[in-house]
This record gives structure tokens, C-alpha cells and sequence, in this order.
């Protein structure tokens, strides 16, 4: 029989939220005097306080207390229409909760957020300490944990794509969980939401796989199924080849691998380089990038998508590390491609602009073990575009002996 570790995460956030809203719904239609305003406002402070709690915000969670009671008793003087004062004390309460759900390490903009899987999943993104050589200090690394970890099944470990974060499995990493699998999404050092309290040495190759072998030999422990996307694809190629005992199973979405490196970034003055990196942040250009990653996306979700993959760069590290990487060089994994010797599963969107399908092919080809699945109608991203194909193909492969 297979044994559980809880670990000790923000979870049920969604089924808080669900509370919030009910609550709202109730007060709205049932309550019939000013106690029991304040009653509900201390219920709805209560969730504050235990999502809160979770973080080990106790602080912040008194403060949000302190204040709805203040707004309760202010109201319950002023208004003369109780059913306008509940529903206005209702969507304080929810509205301070939904804030609440956020790390405060995030930056502010994730509020902006509108996709529900984006949400969710930034609510639960933690830090845990990585001791490595390239700080005097632990680094906090941001991740996302699994609540539940199964001792019989083969770990995933996902890695996003370059200058992006492990919010870009917002729509696969729910999907996967709730195959069964023990999942985590990792941020690959230099990008996502990490942090250290002394400055990081370096950001270049060697540095972020050292990063990631601390990662998974202090939290892991046991072999994972790798996942990786774009740029991840090739830093997953990267850490099999130097640590092929972590790794026993391979997946590669729409991955680097055939690329030499960054090209002629690596050879600009810091400088320039400076200011390349600048433009990676701004809005057009990302809105831009966005309608070359995807094959079929709204304007609405466009803008979304852009705030989502935009908001690790206002992290305050973000420029340095970024510059520091691209003048690195970059990863150059394409001799070494055929040294896999790990079973590979290839998933490629057809439309892809970015890495069109022949590079799939030409993977399917020098990989010694690896088959592949081609996603119709579908772009750079199918762990984005198509999480409905993605995760069931990587469970199975996951699965099978």
C-alpha cells in the first residue's frame, strides 16, 4: 500500500474561495441585522487568517482582521440599507481573501492576473532554501510542491522555457495532479520568483545545473520523470547528461536543442546587453512574442498571457541574472544529444513557429530511445495551448514500465 506525505503548503486555497463566495451569497439574501454583519465579517476574516496562516503571515493576517472589523462597525453606523451593507462587507472580505492567497514575495501585478489556473497556481508557489557554491546564504528557490507525495510513483519534475517561470504550467501542472502523479515545477535559477539574501555568483550553464541538482537532492531524492519545455527542454538535456542517475524518464516540449547557444548576444558590451534585456520586459514586445508562441488565442487571453509570462521581470535579480546568462553563451547541448541514453518522450505542436516540426523529427532521430507525438492546431507552448493532450501523454509515459 503506498504511503502519503502531507507537506505543509497553501492548499484548498480554491475550496476558501468557493466559501467566500457562498459566503457572500448568504449574507446577501439572509441576514437580517448588523450583528450578524459583524459576524460574518469575522467568519470571512477567519479564511483570511488561515490562508494566511499557511505562509506564516500571522501578522499580516491580524492586520486583515483588524481592519474588516474597523470597516464593519464604520459601516454599520453610516449605511441605512442592510442588504447594500452586506453585499458590500461580503466583497471586502472576499476581495481581501483573494488578495491574501498571493506570497507576498510575488510582485504586486499578479493581482492583475484573469485566468483562474494562473491564480491558483501563483498561490501556491513557495521558496525553499537551496544551499549550493554560489552564494554564501541559501537561495530561496521558487517552486510549486505536490500536496500529496506517492512513494510507489515516479516523481515529474517540470522546467519552463527561457526568461518565464513555472507559472507556465498553469494549465498542465492541475491536470497532472490530479492524474496521481507526485509533481513539481521548479524555477530554473536566473528566473521564476527566487530570491537570495547575498548576491548569486553566476547565472550561466553550470550554475543553474548545480542549482537544480541541489534542488532535487534535497526535496527529491529519488529518480524523476524530467519535463521540459523550450529552453527547459535543453537544460533538462543538460542535467541527464551530467547527472544520468537522477533522471529516468525524458520529456521534451517543443525543446532547444539544435540551437548553438544565445549567437551573437553573448559577444555584446554589457551594455548593450543591458538594454537588450530591457526590451525583453516591455509590453509590446511581449504581446508581440505571445502571437508567435500561440496558434489560436484571443486578444483577451493574449493580454493575460503576457502579464503572466511578463511578471518574473519585475523581480529586482531579473535583469542581472538574465545578462549574466546571456553573455554566458548559453546552452549548447547539440553534439551531446545522442549521448541520451534515458527513454524520451518528443511532444511537438505542428504550428510552431519558434522550433518548426523538423527539429521534432531530428530529435526523434539522434535520440537513441524516444518517440514522438505531433499536437495539431497548436504552437510553441501545448503544455499552454493543448494541457488536455499534454498531460495525459506524459502521465502515460510516466506510467508505463
Amino acid at each position: 500500500m503506498a504511503t502519503s506525505t502531507f507537506l505543509p503548503i497553501n492548499v484548498d486555497v480554491t475550496f476558501r474561495i468557493t466559501d467566500a463566495h457562498e459566503m457572500h451569497t448568504k449574507c446577501s439574501l439572509k441576514q437580517k441585522n448588523k450583528a450578524n454583519v459583524r459576524t460574518s465579517c469575522l467568519v470571512g476574516s477567519s479564511h483570511l487568517y488561515t490562508a494566511s496562516s499557511y505562509r506564516g503571515e500571522k501578522a499580516h493576517a491580524k492586520d486583515c482582521r483588524r481592519r474588516i472589523r474597523h470597516f464593519v462597525a464604520k459601516r454599520g453606523l453610516m449605511q441605512k440599507n442592510r442588504a447594500s451593507l452586506l453585499k458590500v462587507v461580503a466583497s471586502t472580505v472576499l476581495k481581501g481573501f483573494q488578495e491574501s492567497i498571493f506570497p507576498s514575495f510575488l510582485p504586486s501585478d499578479v493581482q492583475n492576473f484573469e485566468e483562474q489556473t494562473a491564480r491558483e497556481l501563483a498561490s501556491r508557489i513557495q521558496q525553499l532554501p537551496v544551499q549550493t557554491s554560489l552564494a554564501k546564504v541559501p537561495i530561496m528557490t521558487s517552486c510549486v510542491v505536490p500536496i500529496i507525495k506517492e512513494t510507489h510513483m515516479l516523481p515529474v519534475l517540470l522546467l519552463h522555457g527561457f526568461d518565464s517561470s513555472c507559472l507556465e504550467w498553469r494549465n498542465t501542472y492541475p491536470l497532472l495532479e490530479q492524474s496521481g502523479s507526485e509533481c513539481w515545477a521548479m524555477d530554473i535559477l536566473g528566473w521564476g520568483f527566487s530570491t537570495s539574501a547575498e548576491p548569486i555568483s553566476s547565472y550561466n550553464v553550470k550554475s543553474k545545473r548545480e542549482h537544480l541538482y541541489k534542488f532535487w537532492k534535497t526535496y527529491i531524492r529519488k529518480p524523476v520523470a524530467l519535463v521540459g519545455a523550450s529552453l527547459g527542454g535543453a537544460t533538462a538535456i543538460d542535467f541527464c547528461l551530467h547527472y544520468p542517475k537522477a533522471v529516468r524518464k525524458l520529456v521534451l516540449i517543443d525543446a532547444q536543442g539544435y540551437s548553438e547557444g544565445l549567437g551573437h548576444m553573448a559577444n555584446l558590451p554589457r551594455i548593450l546587453a543591458y538594454a537588450g534585456v530591457a526590451v525583453l520586459k516591455n509590453v509590446l514586445l511581449r504581446t508581440y512574442a505571445n502571437r508567435l508562441i500561440y496558434s489560436n488565442i484571443s486578444w483577451r487571453n493574449l493580454i493575460d498571457a503576457m502579464r503572466i509570462g511578463r511578471l518574473h521581470c519585475l523581480m529586482p535579480s531579473w535583469e542581472d541574472a538574465t545578462v549574466d546568462f546571456m553573455l554566458s553563451g548559453g546552452y549548447n547541448v547539440a553534439s551531446s544529444i545522442c549521448q541520451v541514453q534515458q527513454e524520451v518522450l518528443v511532444v511537438w505542436g505542428e504550428q510552431d513557429k519558434i522550433f518548426p516540426k523538423h527539429f521534432a523529427k531530428k530529435f526523434e532521430r539522434d535520440l537513441p530511445n524516444a518517440r514522438l507525438e505531433l499536437i495539431s492546431d497548436c504552437g510553441h507552448f501545448p503544455h499552454v495551448e493543448k494541457p488536455n493532450v499534454v498531460a495525459p501523454l506524459i502521465t502515460t509515459f510516466v506510467k508505463e514500465k
